[in-house]
């Protein structure tokens, strides 16, 4: 699968930017959302070729957020990339049966978050 637009959903500006950045530098384009809510709206408007999700966010949380993306019949396919701080097995095995694809632990590994997208 190629990967070319991706989908940044993080509460905190400079996570979103460092990601952003990173994923720029590397050929990708980026879209950002600051909240799971929002990140359910933008998702059948742009159609990303992947979302990066973060976990901690207030209202909607990443985890709810992932259930609702990979079960709706339009959005399914799009794999899902967890980027949060909670490190904990529980959360990892919590994290992909809600959907998600991958697991990335913050402070994200450029190197490691790229190996991932391009095994995708």
């Amino acid at each position: 699968m190629t990967v070319k637009k991706v989908l940044i959903v993080d509460d905190s500006p400079t996570e979103r930017h460092f990601l952003g950045e990173l994923l720029t530098k590397n050929g990708f384009q980026v879209v950002t959302a600051e909240s799971g809510e929002e990140a359910v709206e933008k998702v059948k408007d742009i159609m990303p070729d992947l979302i990066l999700m973060d976990v901690v966010m207030p209202g909607m949380n990443g985890f709810q957020a992932t259930r609702t993306i990979s079960r709706e019949e339009a959005t399914k396919h799009i794999p899902i990339i967890m980027c949060t701080s909670k490190n904990q097995e529980t959360d990892k095995v919590w994290g992909k049966r809600q959907g998600a694809a991958e697991y990335v632990v913050k402070p994200v590994d450029p190197q490691e978050l790229l190996a991932k997208i391009a095994a995708l």
